[in-house]
């Protein structure tokens, strides 16, 4: 009688703990369909990035991707206004109020995709994809840095976002598409 009292009081008060945590992974499950999806994939020591979802607008099915390496300063066309050590080549380019979805990987070695004004971090490891929503509420330029130490030039590997209404963000990529 005593070992049923045992056992049963355990059980019952582990499947009341359960009920609100079933409750709060279905909350968490993926609702919401991506209206853009930007591929990360870092590499020793740049990143690259890939606007996967407009593939069939190109008539040789290749897609918008570029690699994005950290410019020095005697790189940069006026010093001021720039960030030594935080800006690169390219600028990633992505719209406000929209929700958006990343998929980060790596090509060698453990990186990480960081973000501080995002409050976004993401691990990027090989040979697995990880996958993080996001939806940019303000326009403006926001700056990262690879936060995992990933090798020798680990502190040069910058990440410049630069966040436009949804309107501005169509124009860029469909010029983008006219080059191709």
């Amino acid at each position: 009688d005593l070992e049923i009292v045992w056992t049963s009081i355990p059980a019952v008060i582990l499947v009341i703990l359960s009920v609100p945590s079933f409750s709060l992974l279905y909350s968490m499950d993926e609702i919401v369909d991506p209206a853009v999806t930007l591929k990360v994939i870092g590499h020793q020591w740049y990143w690259s990035y890939e606007y996967s979802d407009y593939t069939t607008c190109l008539p040789d099915k290749s897609t918008l991707k570029y690699n994005c390496y950290m410019m020095v300063l005697d790189g940069l066309p006026n010093k001021e206004g720039y960030f030594r050590l935080l800006e690169t080549n390219k600028r990633v380019v992505l719209p406000t109020n929209t929700h958006l979805r990343l998929l980060v990987s790596a090509a060698d070695v453990l990186h990480s995709w960081t973000v501080p004004s995002f409050g976004v971090k993401v691990d990027a490891c090989p040979g697995r994809l990880n996958q993080m929503n996001l939806f940019i509420k303000r326009i403006g330029v926001f700056f990262g840095q690879c936060s995992e130490i990933c090798g020798v030039n680990h502190g040069f590997m910058p990440i410049v976002i630069v966040s436009l209404p949804t309107l501005q963000f169509h124009h860029y990529i469909m010029t983008k598409l006219e080059l191709h």
